[in-house]
């Protein structure tokens, strides 16, 4: 019996699919077991940036560790077409405030953009009835920054 092996995306295709995409699962060192949780993304041609919120598990592992891996994936409802890019980098936290405002504009244009629901709002430290916009004006969560990626691993269906 021979093993088919997925083939690999070059890098034009999996930037192409971190760019139309949102939504990733970050994987985090816990202290057995590993932690992933999603998070929105949004990617400028060169990195990817995460709001996350200014609590819960997620911050004290990023604190302890910032060695992550990162998953985005897209796939057809039957599985008939599917690719994934894996990354492992770490993240660093953004603290200059004119870098934090352009991020949180590019947050603010992909959840109108992909006409996301307001209930997202409630994921990143807002109510669901205030407006979109509050995310670029005020600081309710946490910019990270995945940098430092040491290894790629992109893969789609035959």
């Amino acid at each position: 019996m021979e093993i088919v092996k997925i083939p690999n995306m070059d890098k034009a295709e999996y930037d192409q699919l971190i760019e139309e995409g949102f939504i990733s699962r970050i994987a985090f060192q816990g202290s057995k077991y590993p932690y992933i949780a999603p998070f929105l993304y949004v990617f400028d041609g060169k990195f990817l940036y995460f709001l996350a919120t200014k609590y819960g598990r997620k911050n004290d592992l990023f604190r302890q560790h910032p060695y992550v891996s990162v998953e985005i994936e897209k796939y057809s409802s039957d599985l008939s077409c599917y690719t994934f890019v894996t990354m492992q980098g770490y993240l660093v936290q953004l603290e200059d405030a004119i870098e934090k405002k352009i991020i949180r504009e590019k947050f603010v244009d992909m959840i109108k953009a992909h006409n996301l629901s307001r209930n997202i709002l409630a994921a990143l430290g807002h109510k669901p009835e205030e407006p979109i916009g509050s995310i670029a004006s005020e600081e309710r969560s946490n910019i990270w920054k995945l940098t430092g990626v040491t290894d790629i691993v992109a893969l789609k269906n035959l």
